[in-house]
């Protein structure tokens, strides 16, 4: 896709958005139930369930998924489409990119050890080699874009809040 078909593609859209406000509201749900194994969640996906369970630093065997890495994924899936967007938009003819997330969290929070340890994953980031024939300058500017255009990333900079509510099964 190119500039222009991205930027007709969006046309209406934005159009859309402008006029009318409150249509850009786009909700957005995932889905998840207990399995018979014990302290998992199977949690549907586009392309299948994924069980997710204990890491092992809080008591888990590592044979089921891990929601802090589930997180990191999500981040990149958001960032890598942002930043194709982004630099479609730009002109930037991106041969191929490689993106990695890192994070870290510490188990003491999460497991009760200790009130002082933050419970969530930590520090993170990601590394995007592309190759390319943009510049320093350029490529700045795509990051930063996709930064600020990525809603998963976004939301992980300004915590939304989250409602845990009970609803009797029928």
């Amino acid at each position: 896709m190119d500039a222009a078909t991205l930027r007709e593609l969006q046309k209406p859209l934005k159009q859309q958005y402008r006029d009318d406000p409150a249509s850009a509201r786009t909700p957005i749900e995932a889905e998840a139930s207990f399995e018979a194994k014990p302290v998992t969640a199977s949690v549907q996906t586009w392309a299948a369930p994924i069980r997710a369970g204990l890491h092992p630093a809080t008591g888990g065997d590592g044979s089921d998924a891990c929601s802090g890495d589930m997180l990191l994924q999500a981040l990149l899936g958001c960032a890598g489409v942002t930043m194709r967007s982004v630099a479609t938009a730009m002109g930037i003819d991106i041969a191929s990119a490689e993106l990695r997330a890192t994070g870290i969290f510490d188990a003491r929070g999460t497991l009760g050890v200790s009130r002082d340890v933050p419970v969530g994953v930590q520090e993170v980031g990601i590394v995007a080699e592309v190759q390319t024939d943009a510049d320093d300058a350029t490529l700045a500017k795509l990051a930063e874009l996709t930064e600020r255009y990525c809603v998963v990333g976004q939301s992980l900079a300004q915590v939304p809040s989250i409602t845990v509510r009970r609803r009797t099964a029928p």
